[in-house]
């Protein structure tokens, strides 16, 4: 594959410039279609047990690396323009961050405006919780958390993932990435089947969750928030959670934005007690809306650390 020092970081740069353009695709979505092939192999292969379920996530990732290997091949026998153009459409298909704010900020005007069924409705867009029994200070909380944790799933991960790996590493996570959302689930069907899709995901996050708290931390003052706050509850808080991830990047949120996170969490299949992260009040509206500006500051931040990323690894390459 091409070697040039900067393919690889524009084509990653532009990526992140569609996603701000043009967000998702309403029709057709790339990873729509995955998980809709990821169901209808989940028909064959589903057994009630680890293996079964390792074999069912080996074979779709695999898959979905070797296309990816496939299209930067080809892109790049035409030359750096085709190169770039494929890792920018890669970077775009797997980011998720102007959805991601859309949605949030469409949450937090229904809550202000007390459309509470609504916000219920709309809720199953960002997270896996049942909505059903939360009133609008769990709506609240739920949105927010969701938005703090899909900071580094839906941005913050494919950026670094296309940086480090091009077309195919990009496509990968996001694959993981699905089936996690999929099969990842304690529920009686998953607990075994999705075992290895739910560690597959940890481990493949488990950088970009502390990439992105760390840029929670610097990012913070820009939309009013505590660095020192950020960094504070990370460090204190984010080992209590259940998830490796999620605790790292909802803590840093939580201490960044003065607000207290955790609590009871119902999901359709189980309720938790998540620990405390932050020592704050219980987030409003108002800071909805703040953790999504600090979550589009981090991705524009995550984009150009992964733009220089992708330049400094590429240029090392060349190097005899």
């Amino acid at each position: 594959m091409l070697r040039t020092r900067r393919t690889r970081a524009a084509g990653v740069l532009a990526g992140y410039l569609a996603d701000i353009a043009l967000g998702d695709p309403r029709r057709g979505h790339p990873v729509a279609l995955f998980g809709r092939a990821a169901a209808g192999v989940e028909r064959l292969t589903y057994r009630d047990g680890r293996a079964g379920g390792a074999a069912h996530a080996g074979l779709l990732v695999g898959a979905v690396a070797a296309l990816g290997v496939i299209v930067g091949r080809a892109a790049d026998r035409g030359g750096r323009p085709g190169a770039t153009a494929a890792t920018a459409a890669a970077t775009w298909m797997t980011l998720g961050g102007t959805s991601l704010a859309r949605t949030g900020l469409r949450m937090s005007r229904l809550l202000e405006r007390g459309e509470d069924d609504a916000a219920r409705a709309l809720l199953p867009s960002l997270c896996g919780r049942d909505p059903t029994a939360l009133d609008r200070d769990g709506l609240t909380r739920a949105a927010l958390e969701s938005v703090a944790e899909n900071t580094s799933d839906a941005q913050v991960a494919p950026l670094l993932w296309a940086a480090a790996g091009g077309v195919p590493a990009a496509l990968a996570y996001r694959a993981v990435n699905t089936l996690d959302s999929m099969v990842g689930y304690r529920s009686p069907r998953y607990a075994r089947f999705g075992w290895a899709a739910a560690r597959f995901d940890d481990i493949v996050n488990y950088a970009p969750a502390r990439v992105s708290a760390a840029l929670v931390v610097v990012c913070a003052p820009l939309v009013g928030g505590s660095a020192a706050g950020a960094a504070r509850a990370w460090r204190r808080d984010a080992a209590a959670h259940p998830s490796p991830n999620a605790g790292v990047v909802e803590a840093a949120f939580a201490g960044a934005l003065g607000v207290r996170l955790g609590g009871p969490t119902r999901y359709r299949h189980e309720l938790q007690i998540r620990p405390t992260l932050g020592g704050g009040a219980e987030p409003s509206v108002a800071d909805l809306r703040r953790a999504v500006a600090l979550s589009s500051v981090v991705q524009a931040a995550a984009a150009l650390l992964a733009g220089a990323l992708a330049a400094a690894a590429q240029d090392y390459r060349r190097r005899p």
